[in-house]
């Protein structure tokens, strides 16, 4: 049985025909232009996410020459001490495990430092394109905070000076809404692509941020279809 993943090509097809519903439905819309970015985002992030799934030879190489250099110093430094048959005094043979304890601390932090490195490399690249995403998901929040169903529906509502321009009935809002929400939900995807092929703990936790993000942001938009929803509902009773 093959296993079950994320297909970014499907992912790209997917914001390509929002981008065109979007485009098609309010041409030149800001929501438009966020979701173009959207997509290069997520084209970048297939690249990326292949780059991170694939082993960085020559870092691999650097990091084992170098600790082959550390251990192989580390073992001349004993064969060259003395090691004749006269008696060591207790001070002595003290201070020398002392010595030779800080110096295995030492070479074993060294060595762990360049086995991690690769991975650690990584994971700041793949956290920094998660923090791109992240600022993609509360910019979408933005373009949906002015969307009020009461200003759009109710007949009780009384604008300000200040107040947002209503240029949207109650069809066209529940579809931009919708948009927004599906938008969420893609940048939530793109997000698990990094994660497909380099499962580290900490970008798992950015991924699964990002995710709830998305996911909150999401359901304060349905919320606000549903009170679309009710209007048209009490419209059709009256």
């Amino acid at each position: 049985m093959s296993e079950l993943k994320l297909q970014p090509q499907l992912i790209e097809q997917t914001i390509e025909r929002l981008l065109q519903r979007i485009n098609d439905r309010f041409p030149g819309a800001g929501l438009a232009k966020v979701c173009e970015q959207l997509l290069h985002v997520a084209r970048r992030a297939e690249r990326k996410s292949q780059w991170l799934g694939c082993p960085m030879l020559g870092l691999r190489f650097f990091a084992t020459l170098v600790i082959a250099l550390i251990v192989s110093g580390s073992v001349a430094q004993l064969l060259l001490l003395d090691w004749q048959g006269r008696p060591i005094a207790w001070p002595d043979l003290i201070q020398g495990i002392e010595s030779l304890a800080n110096q295995l601390v030492l070479v074993g932090a060294a060595i762990f430092f360049l086995v991690t490195l690769e991975s650690r490399y990584k994971r700041r690249q793949g956290l920094k394109a998660l923090h791109e995403l992240r600022s993609i998901a509360h910019i979408i929040d933005m373009h949906q905070l002015t969307k009020d169903p009461e200003r759009a529906q109710s007949k009780v509502y009384q604008a300000t000076k200040s107040s947002p321009q209503v240029k949207m009935d109650g069809f066209q809002l529940r579809r931009y809404l919708d948009y927004c929400s599906e938008m969420l939900a893609l940048t939530g995807k793109i997000a698990a692509e990094y994660v497909s092929t380099f499962n580290d703990p900490q970008m798992v936790s950015a991924v699964n941020d990002i995710e709830s993000l998305a996911a909150d942001l999401s359901r304060k938009i349905w919320q606000k279809i549903m009170i679309l929803h009710s209007f048209d509902a009490d419209s059709k009773k009256g």
